[in-house]
């Protein structure tokens, strides 16, 4: 195992500490000023120079001094975070899990929602969505498979009618705060169809066409997924739920197909998403996936694919998710105006240039983060993402990343789009690392705050899915082994 950018490690405790880089200011603002745009160290000013000047000398004196504070750079404004891991014993959870870790606190039990439910052309139908309890999040971690309970689900329907098509698997559960008992909850759900369950329908644009389609994930007769996003609803804690349909997704023309696509992922589509509140809207945090305008293989630019694929983000007015069909926009590179359906942009710092092996998810080759999970941190004060990284075909990759957005009102211009440059937390060659995410633990902070994967304090469990090969052959578990602690 190996971790990167480590500072100091001791026996005792086997402690990484990963360090920040500082921030530089805007050059070209600072430049208004011919001043550099990098950290200053001197910001001294004669003060005898002030009485020694006109009025108006003094006031660009004054402009100046502050343009060179503005430009400085501090200790508390200008680093990242840092975190330290300290290596645990491991904490297994034992249920499938394929997805990012979705929980709430029902009054005082802690509840999570691991699993898939549905049909599934390529794997077979599915019922290990269920929901674990607990008085604290260890308790709910440590539930095993048979103590889970069953949901009430809706059923899938047939591919030519209309309703829930496909699995699905519960991403992040939001809250309803109107409801004072806790138990109004919305699932934000990743869902995945094949032209096999969900043929293309002429009259509604859905569905997809069983033509030059892309090879899965089982072998060369295989079909490769297309994912959609979509939002389910709980009046009773989750016990039952009802399906409000898809409110993220890209539709036929999108998808990127033989001969270009050959890295056995999807063949387009949005997924693997993480929902957190922010004023009046539910933030969306996903995976773009699809061709960024009409795929035509005559025409296909594998630039052009790269350029609006990575980690993305939508919204949509928490006042809409009783009925969400329609009502979601993506940003577009300018603001939140591109239909569901629509062409968005993902966020730039979390692309990997094409020039240091990033490129487009169709490519079995090239490399691109995905998986978000993201959580506000009490303790920084700033939005935390965590992600993996595909860096072969397959969905293959051995690292886990961090990002941060340091403005809490993401409804304000850009804000949303603000991420650090992601920076590498763990890597383990020859495992493949996917969903990580930072959760609570048994502490009594954490009990008293009522943490959640979603809302996190200065010192969380680090889980991610691990899968390699040994003697006794494939592995596949969703576990901790580190706590990461953070340091303004």
């Amino acid at each position: 195992m190996k971790l990167l950018n480590s500072i100091r490690s001791t026996e005792a405790d086997q402690k990484v500490n990963l360090s920040s880089r500082p921030l530089s200011r805007d050059p070209a603002e600072c430049a208004q000023f011919g001043i550099p745009g990098q950290a200053q160290n001197d910001t001294s000013i004669n003060i005898l120079t002030f009485w020694s000047t006109s009025r108006g000398e003094v006031a660009f004196l004054l402009i100046t001094l502050f343009a060179l504070a503005a430009c400085t750079s501090t200790p508390t404004e200008n680093k990242l975070p840092t975190f330290t891991l300290t290596k645990t014993d491991k904490f297994l959870f034992n249920s499938f899990v394929d997805c990012n870790m979705a929980e709430v606190w029902v009054g005082d039990t802690f509840r999570i929602f691991p699993g898939k439910y549905g049909e599934d052309t390529l794997w077979g139908y599915s019922d290990n969505l269920r929901f674990g309890n607990g008085a604290n999040a260890d308790e709910a971690f440590a539930n095993k498979f048979d103590d889970l309970i069953m949901p009430k689900m809706p059923k899938n329907v047939k591919p030519t009618e209309e309703g829930l098509h496909g699995a699905v698997w519960f991403e992040t559960v939001y809250q309803d705060s109107k409801d004072a008992s806790g138990k109004t909850l919305y699932a934000v759900y990743h869902n995945e169809n094949y032209p096999q369950n969900f043929p293309y329908n002429e009259q509604t644009g859905q569905g997809y066409i069983y033509k030059y389609w892309p090879q899965g994930l089982t072998g060369v007769t295989s079909p490769a997924a297309v994912c959609r996003i979509g939002i389910m609803k709980s009046t009773d804690g989750g016990y039952s739920w009802d399906n409000r349909g898809i409110f993220i997704e890209d539709l036929q023309p999108r998808m990127i197909l033989k001969p270009h696509n050959t890295s056995n992922t999807f063949a387009g589509g949005v997924g693997d998403p993480s929902a957190v509140a922010s004023g009046e809207y539910l933030y969306l945090f996903y995976g773009e996936y699809g061709y960024p305008g009409v795929y035509d293989s005559a025409s296909y630019d594998p630039a052009k694919e790269w350029s609006g694929q990575c980690i993305s983000v939508a919204r949509i007015k928490l006042s809409d998710l009783d009925n969400p069909v329609g009502k979601a926009r993506r940003w577009d590179g300018k603001g939140f105006n591109a239909l569901p359906d629509g062409f968005g942009a993902p966020v730039p710092s979390l692309q990997i240039p094409m020039a240091e092996g990033g490129g487009p998810a169709s490519a079995p080759d090239k490399m691109f983060h995905w998986g978000p999970s993201v959580s506000w941190n009490t303790y920084l004060n700033c939005w935390v993402m965590m992600m993996g990284r595909v860096e072969s075909s397959s969905w293959k990759g051995s690292a886990i990343y961090i990002s941060f957005n340091y403005n809490e009102d993401l409804t304000e211009g850009d804000n949303s789009q603000q991420w650090t440059k992601p920076q590498q937390v763990l890597d383990i060659p020859e495992h493949t690392l996917w969903y990580p995410s930072l959760q609570p633990m048994n502490t009594p902070e954490d009990i008293e705050n009522k943490y959640t994967c979603v809302r996190l304090g200065k010192r969380a469990r680090l889980f991610f899915k691990d899968m390699f090969t040994n003697e006794a052959g494939f592995q596949s578990e969703y576990k901790s082994e580190y706590i990461i602690e953070f340091e303004k």
